[in-house]
């Protein structure tokens, strides 16, 4: 099993920046990716951005420049930084973990944070 805590949501100001982070805790379960997705009202979810253990990483086009995600291997956690933030922004991040637990694949979701970006 794998637990995921996230944090670091809030409110923010257009053109501001918030940093969220979420740590795994993790029982016989290889992780191999993990990253950020978002969902805002209405819509569906979408990547964010992504980071393997190997360290690379993919970037969804409106994150591209503004956004960066970490990872620190050791300590299962991944961390997003985000920066010049927009009102279309505003969503909820949820963090997403992948992968294998006795060679199964597996995929674990965190409860989300908000992110609200006012204009």
């Amino acid at each position: 099993q794998v637990q995921l805590v996230e944090s670091g949501g809030g409110s923010v100001q257009a053109g501001g920046s918030l940093r969220l982070s979420c740590a795994a805790s993790t029982s016989f379960f290889s992780i191999n990716a993990m990253g950020w997705y978002r969902q805002a009202p209405g819509k569906q979810r979408d990547l964010v951005a992504r980071i393997t253990s190997g360290g690379t990483t993919r970037y969804s086009d409106s994150a591209k420049g503004r956004f960066t995600i970490s990872r620190d291997n050791a300590k299962n956690t991944v961390a997003l930084q985000m920066n010049s933030l927009k009102p279309e922004d505003t969503a909820v991040y949820v963090c997403n973990v992948e992968g294998t637990l006795l060679g199964i694949q597996n995929t674990y979701w965190g409860q989300g944070t908000q992110v609200t970006v006012s204009s």
